[in-house]
């Protein structure tokens, strides 16, 4: 039966299941693609508004440029460039190193003993320490080390072959060796750090020959990087699959070699190297504009001073404490470091750097104080008696020659020091000499008036060798002369004891007599600058004991990123240890 719409048409009285069941069907897609479509929506807004962050990624190279050229990476011989200290620090390491506050700390060696006699070092070697070819790091090693260098036909170094040939050594097992020295020798100690030889790898060469041998253009060091490749113009080092310590997350550093220091920030303008291993004073005005390129500093351990030879008949008034303490009073130290130094120092007032653990915050400090130098000379009886304006006594004028080496920078300074000491009637006349010469023709001989020079602090502060009065004869480095007995008590009952407490004690007694005496004058504590572009991330560089050292963070620094969700942040790397990266880790915690 049909019933008439009021359409027109004609239109089915029942619904037939055919129809019935595709209608269903397509409301269940409907509903279905409704649902994908919104699902799709929630995830998209979701990444859209899920925060996300950088971090850091492996890989990129880090190009750094040096002046010069390596000349031997071995451990024994690697003090004859900059760039050589440099490799030396990141290929090979001791049973020991020394710390920021000049304290011997673990290296290889987990733990010693000292016996009560204070002669008798026994070193226990961590087990998990290898060579960059596997080979495991033993007391065999350490053995064949010592023994070449007790070697008297190992040229270059006569003054660590004199020092190991009266320490006898011996292997007790695998990673168990003793020491025992002739007489106690606190200082000892410091010598435990010098970088360790493979015996494996070195036993068939004879010891004259180390510095000939090509194996010192491939070395297989033990420590955080290895040497890949090496070239005319750069030398290229990776991490060491062996070294127990965090992977850095570069994947090489380059070195590149330059023919000097004031190569390297042109290098850097043009694109050439991300890190500049020393920003020279004259460098910095132009280095502060750049955005591309962070700067940090660090006090040198090193201190420049002027001294002053004691044993000259032609300047016997330099043994008049006053002459010298005047001419102390009279230079402007803090001028010379802002404007000849370009503010690249740190005043000095003690031969101990600030952060040794012997330094003497109270010793006796000579400010800028020309009338005090004035009345210091008059009283001494040196007066201008001729008008010329230089000071003299029984006939003699108040003048002599201020040696210094030719380095543009030196010259600088010493000119500055000359009229200083003229402006209270002191004619010091300035002598740049070649620094071999210095040392070969003026120094060593004590044929010198005064003297401008650097030295080296590093490790213990025994002042022995510099400062003791038998090291002013027979090839020592007491320049000056100055012998007071009162100091050698001191110095030598300090190097034979070991209690830290009671060395302090005799130090700060050495620093006060040392400051009255003044038979040198401290200028300042040299500042190093290094300079990294900023493309490189977290490069973080604290006090040094030398340059090498700013590799310590090293395994924290990085160039790549890679951009993740802020809640798959991977947990943070844990910070380089104390030592650094450049100190072995206590365990494999290579994330």
């Amino acid at each position: 039966m049909q019933q008439l719409h009021s359409t027109g048409s004609f239109a089915p009285t029942s619904t037939s299941p055919t129809a019935s069941i595709g209608r269903h069907l397509r409301w269940q897609v409907l509903l279905a693609l409704a649902g994908i479509l919104l699902l799709a929506t929630l995830l998209g807004y979701s990444s859209y508004s899920l925060a996300t962050v950088l971090v850091p990624d492996r890989g990129g190279i880090f190009r750094e440029g040096v002046a010069g050229n390596p000349k031997y990476l071995n451990p024994l011989l690697c003090d004859a460039t900059d760039i050589d200290l440099d490799l030396c620090r990141l290929l090979y390491r001791g049973l020991t190193r020394i710390d920021k506050q000049g304290r011997v700390v673990p290296d290889l060696a987990e733990s010693w003993t000292v016996d009560d006699a204070g002669v008798t070092y026994t070193f226990h070697m961590r087990p998990d320490q290898y060579w960059h070819d596997g080979q495991q790091v033993t007391a065999e090693d350490v053995v064949f080390t010592i023994n070449v260098l007790k070697d008297p036909e190992v040229f270059s170094l006569p003054d660590l072959t004199s020092l190991w040939r009266a320490v006898n050594v011996e292997m007790v097992d695998e990673l168990t060796v003793r020491f025992t020295l002739s007489e106690p020798f606190t200082p000892f100690m410091d010598y435990t750090s010098i970088g360790l030889l493979p015996e494996h790898i070195w036993r068939n060469v004879p010891a004259p020959e180390l510095a000939t041998k090509p194996l010192n253009a491939t070395p297989i060091g033990n420590g955080p990087l290895r040497v890949v490749e090496t070239a005319a113009d750069h030398i290229r080092l990776e991490p060491s699959p062996f070294y127990r310590g965090r992977r850095p997350y570069l994947h090489a550093l380059d070195l590149r070699f330059y023919p000097d220091h004031a190569s390297l920030f042109t290098a850097f303008e043009n694109g050439e190297i991300d890190g500049i291993s020393h920003v020279l004073p004259q460098d910095l005005p132009a280095a502060t504009q750049r955005d591309d390129l962070a700067l940090f500093s660090a006090v040198q351990s090193e201190y420049l001073s002027i001294l002053f030879n004691l044993t000259n008949p032609d300047v016997a008034f330099f043994e008049d404490k006053a002459v010298r303490q005047a001419l102390f009073y009279a230079i402007d130290r803090q001028r010379l470091i802002n404007e000849v130094a370009a503010g690249q120092g740190i005043l000095a007032h003690s031969l101990v750097l600030p952060e040794n653990w012997a330094y003497h915050a109270g010793v006796k400090q000579y400010e800028y104080n020309p009338q005090r130098a004035g009345e210091l000379l008059q009283g001494a009886g040196w007066v201008d008696s001729d008008g010329d304006g230089i000071r003299d006594k029984d006939g003699k004028p108040l003048r002599f020659l201020l040696y210094s080496n030719d380095d543009p920078g030196r010259q600088a300074l010493i000119e500055q020091i000359a009229a200083d000491w003229r402006a209270v009637g002191v004619d010091a006349v300035p002598t740049p000499v070649s620094f071999a010469g210095l040392v070969a023709d003026f120094l060593n001989p004590r044929r010198f008036d005064a003297a401008l020079i650097g030295w080296e602090l590093t490790g213990d502060p025994d002042p022995y060798p510099l400062w003791h009065s038998t090291q002013a004869v027979g090839g020592g480095q007491n320049y000056t002369g100055w012998a007071n007995p009162e100091a050698d008590e001191l110095i030598e009952k300090a190097r034979a004891i070991t209690d830290e407490a009671e060395r302090r004690n005799l130090y700060i007694q050495f620093q006060d007599i040392f400051a009255e005496e003044a038979p040198a004058i401290l200028l300042y504590y040299p500042v190093y600058t290094y300079g990294v572009s900023t493309r490189v991330h977290n490069v973080q560089i604290g006090s040094l004991n030398q340059p090498p050292e700013r590799f310590e963070t090293f395994a924290d620094w990085y160039i790549l990123t890679r951009r993740v969700p802020a809640n798959q942040v991977p947990p943070a790397a844990p910070p380089t240890s104390p030592g650094g990266f450049l100190a072995p880790a206590s365990g494999d915690d290579t994330p």
